[in-house]
């Protein structure tokens, strides 16, 4: 899979942002302000994917293409390799899971409306923003700066 593969792939995911926070050279792609993949831009041969921890585990085992997180949570994040010989529909399929973890962490009420079918795109969307900018304030008066 392409970097630009990957690129349109994650951002057909609902609600999924791009930002480079760490700088001109990583791309992250986020949902509701939370990171699920990361890829170097200078070196784009590897995705970062959040991960289940036991299937994480049986991944690497399985898979070569799939080692523990070097700078990342060794338990929850995994380096998968986009040169080897995985085939775009398991990096597909790891991307969704990746997507479906950090989605699942976000609180009920921002899940809720997402998955209500009778809200417009526009309008989850716009929901999924007050969610995050509502959880940003309350722990901004709860923990200060």
């Amino acid at each position: 899979m392409r970097i630009d593969e990957l690129r349109e792939y994650c951002l057909s995911k609902p609600f999924t942002e791009e930002t480079m926070p760490f700088g001109d050279d990583v791309l992250v792609f986020k949902v509701a302000g939370k990171m699920f993949a990361l890829i170097s831009l200078s070196s784009p041969d590897t995705v970062n994917l959040k991960c289940d921890a036991v299937y994480a585990s049986e991944l690497r085992e399985r898979y070569t293409e799939v080692q523990p997180g070097f700078h990342m949570n060794k338990k929850l994040c995994n380096p998968v390799s986009l040169q080897g010989s995985l085939e775009e529909k398991m990096i597909q399929s790891l991307i969704d899971h990746s997507y479906e973890e950090v989605f699942k962490g976000l609180p009920k009420r921002c899940r809720r409306s997402c998955a209500d079918e009778g809200v417009e795109m526009t309008e989850r969307n716009e929901m999924m923003f007050f969610c995050v900018r509502r959880l940003d304030l309350i722990l901004l008066l709860a923990f200060g700066e």
